[in-house]
């Protein structure tokens, strides 16, 4: 199914002219959830989690940026308190993290970009019974914890909807190689991969593992590279992000391979995809969000967005943005002076969120169930973009 596209130029052009106010007032829907909330001098004091410094501090920028934007078209309200936004560097260790928010009261958490690193503050978090609204995915084994929500997705998912969609697509006569870190997440996405795509398949020939460097050295990756050469593979899914994702593509060009690269959203999100430069073009990827989604949400989020910043959103940007909006929400059911047990309640009551990905809603396990698209890396006018393909599949 093809989705509409819409000409970035175009989308700015069409709505320069709205102010914060008129976003606010439009992104709301119909349902209680969205009805005019009850102004209170009460605020909700809100953690924000995200690496400030270090190699992915380009993914925490994301996630601060998503998150202000919607206070800022909501005149630094949720469910009609002021909100006191606290930060904390992940970057120094997540837990420590955390601990250093739940000292300052705080009603809910959200962000964390490092995923694999979760499970380690499992514990944390139900001890304290305060929400914690992760926006740049969740491992599998995280899905039906009483206080972990995620508002992005399951780090599978990518893995699963691409390797669906390659069994229908790639000719007989192909063979289709895997390259991932050997850690939880690496080797959970790969079982996702193959069982989606057949994992007696003839045509899956090899799955080559490298060490999981958040930011791989030059050369890194030149012994796969030699081993996928000999393979003779037509199609390479690669998963990786940030910067190992970079040093992948640079090295993988100048080894000369011509193999088509399917990888998850995260491998040409944001910087990663400026730092990639012409290597990125022809990579297909699998994401919840394109910045060329053509629906009204997406219209006033990516417009305001890079207005902001100069930079097209990405999707962890966007569910960041969605975290907002879906804690505005349950604060706003919760009425009165909410608690963060409240909160945690009333994030199960949302129902539809109005999102720039698309409608979507919390399943039984506490995680989006969502569309998926297929996204090319294209010139969009003189900038390469992650151009909106197709949909993929609903998961969830």
């Amino acid at each position: 199914m093809t989705v509409p596209q819409i000409d970035r130029r175009q989308a700015l052009k069409l709505l320069a002219a709205l102010g914060a106010a008129g976003v606010a007032a439009a992104c709301g829907s119909e349902d209680s959830a969205d009805s005019e909330p009850q102004l209170s001098d009460d605020p909700v004091r809100i953690g924000l989690v995200a690496p400030l410094t270090g190699p992915l501090k380009v993914i925490g920028d994301d996630l601060v940026h998503g998150f202000q934007l919607y206070l800022q078209l909501n005149q630094n309200r949720l469910g009609g308190h002021p909100v006191q936004l606290v930060t904390a560097d992940e970057a120094q260790g997540l837990k420590t993290a955390v601990d250093n928010l739940l000292q300052q009261s705080v009603l809910a958490l959200t962000g964390v970009a490092g995923s694999a690193a979760l499970p380690s503050v499992r514990d944390t978090i139900e001890g304290a019974t305060v929400p914690l609204l992760a926006t740049n995915g969740v491992p599998g084994s995280l899905q039906g914890v009483l206080y972990i929500w995620s508002a992005s997705f399951v780090d599978s998912d990518p893995s699963q909807a691409l390797g669906g969609y390659l069994t229908g697509v790639v000719p007989r006569s192909q063979r289709v190689a895997v390259v991932a870190p050997t850690d939880d997440t690496g080797r959970d996405a790969v079982d996702k991969f193959r069982q989606a795509f057949g994992a007696t398949d003839a045509r899956l020939i090899q799955t080559l593992w490298t060490d999981a460097a958040v930011a791989p050295d030059k050369d890194f990756f030149l012994p796969t590279l030699d081993e996928l050469k000999s393979s003779d593979a037509d199609v390479v899914y690669a998963f990786y992000t940030g910067p190992a994702a970079v040093e992948f593509v640079k090295e993988y060009r100048s080894e000369g391979l011509n193999a088509k690269i399917y990888a998850p959203g995260g491998f040409t999100e944001g910087t990663a995809l400026q730092d990639m430069g012409e290597d990125a073009e022809g990579i297909f990827t699998a994401m919840n969000y394109s910045a060329d989604l053509n629906n009204a949400a997406n219209r006033l989020f990516a417009t305001a967005y890079q207005r902001e910043h100069d930079l097209l959103p990405s999707a962890s940007a966007m569910a960041s943005y969605d975290a907002a909006q879906v804690l505005d929400r349950a604060i706003r059911l919760c009425g009165g002076s909410p608690t963060a047990q409240q909160i945690n309640l009333m994030l199960g009551r949302v129902g539809q969120v109005d999102s720039p990905r698309g409608t979507w809603q919390f399943n039984q396990p506490r995680t989006p169930q969502q569309k998926w698209y297929l996204r090319e890396v294209r010139l969009d006018g003189q900038v390469l973009s992650n151009v909106l393909l197709s949909e993929l599949a609903t998961l969830g």
